[in-house]
């Protein structure tokens, strides 16, 4: 699939809602950290879920392996990234590391 095509729910799993057409965007590697980064957020409660737009109480060993995981990739995949996508990547690392430093405070 293109990075500018939308996939409709008809590769939903069963039992998913079918009746509308959802569309969500073409996944590619910026979309895909920004993910783990909301997660990290969310794991730190400070983002809140966006069905019941509560927080969550803040895991911090969660946390610390979600920001694991994201440096494990940043490693793993330096020197094959597009420098907009490194500088992305950098960018949400630093935000992530803060955020968790003052999380524990």
């Amino acid at each position: 699939m293109a990075n500018d095509e939308t996939r409709s729910d008809s590769a939903a799993p069963p039992g998913a809602e079918s009746s509308q057409s959802v569309r969500l965007p073409a996944i590619d590697f910026s979309t895909f950290v920004l993910s783990l980064s909301t997660t990290a957020l969310y794991q730190m409660g400070l983002v809140p879920d966006p069905v019941s737009g509560q927080k969550v109480e803040p895991d911090a060993l969660v946390v610390r392996q979600t920001i694991d995981t994201l440096e494990m990739l940043r490693v793993k995949t330096r020197g094959n990234l597009e420098p907009d996508e490194e500088s992305l990547f950098d960018s949400l690392l630093c935000e992530l590391r803060l955020r968790f430093v003052e999380l524990g405070k």
